[in-house]
C-alpha cells in the first residue's frame, strides 16, 4: 500500500493532499505542488493529466523542493503507484517491432551503449517495472515501462528511441 501527500507550497506547507492509489487527474485537489512527501511506495508523478509530460520517479521519503531536483514546474497534474515485482526483465531491440539486434537484461543499465552498442532502443518487451533514462547513469529524463510490449519509443511516451540507460524498480531501490 502506498501514501503520497502533495504540498502547494515548498517546505511541506500551505494546502496539501494525499494519495493512496493511481490518480489520473490532480488538478482539482491542488493548484500547483511544490514539494511532496512520500509515506510508503514508489511512485512516478506526471506534470500532465493522464499519465502524460514529463514523468519523475520517487521512492519513500520527503522532497521539500521538487524544482531543485527533478526539472519539473509546479504542476503536476497526474501521479501512478508503482507495483512491486520479483521477476525483472527486458528485451531491447534496435528496431520498431523487436526486429534488429536484441540483448536481453534482468539488471540494471548504466550505460546502453557500452551494454547493447547502440545509443537507440526502438523496441522492447517488459517482466517487471523498469524506468528508461535518457542519459547515461540513470539522469536526464525518466519513461516508466510497466509489464507488456513495446513496438516503438512512442508508445513508452519518448519522441525518439535515445535511452542512456535503464533501472529496475523494486523494494531495494
Amino acid at each position: 500500500m502506498g501514501k503520497i501527500i502533495f504540498f502547494e507550497d515548498r517546505n511541506f506547507q500551505g494546502r496539501f493532499h494525499g494519495i493512496s492509489s493511481d490518480g489520473s487527474e490532480l488538478n482539482s485537489y491542488f493548484s500547483r505542488c511544490n514539494s511532496i512527501q512520500v509515506e510508503n511506495g514508489n511512485w512516478m508523478i506526471y506534470e500532465r493529466p493522464n499519465y502524460t509530460g514529463q514523468q519523475y520517479f520517487l521512492k519513500r521519503g520527503e522532497y521539500p523542493d521538487i524544482q531543485l531536483w527533478s526539472g519539473l514546474s509546479d504542476s503536476i497534474r497526474s501521479c501512478r503507484l508503482i507495483p512491486q515485482h520479483n521477476y525483472f526483465r527486458i528485451r531491447v531491440y534496435e528496431r520498431k517491432d523487436y526486429r534488429g539486434q536484441m540483448m536481453e537484461f534482468t539488471e540494471d543499465c548504466p550505460h546502453v551503449n557500452e551494454e547493447f552498442n547502440r545509443h537507440d532502443i526502438n523496441s522492447c518487451k517488459v517482466a517487471g517495472v523498469w524506468i528508461f533514462f535518457e542519459l547515461p547513469n540513470f539522469r536526464g529524463r525518466q519513461f516508466l515501462l510497466r509489464a507488456g510490449e513495446y513496438n516503438s519509443f512512442t508508445d513508452w511516451g519518448a519522441m525518439n528511441a535515445r535511452v542512456g540507460s535503464f533501472r529496475r524498480i523494486s523494494d531495494l531501490y
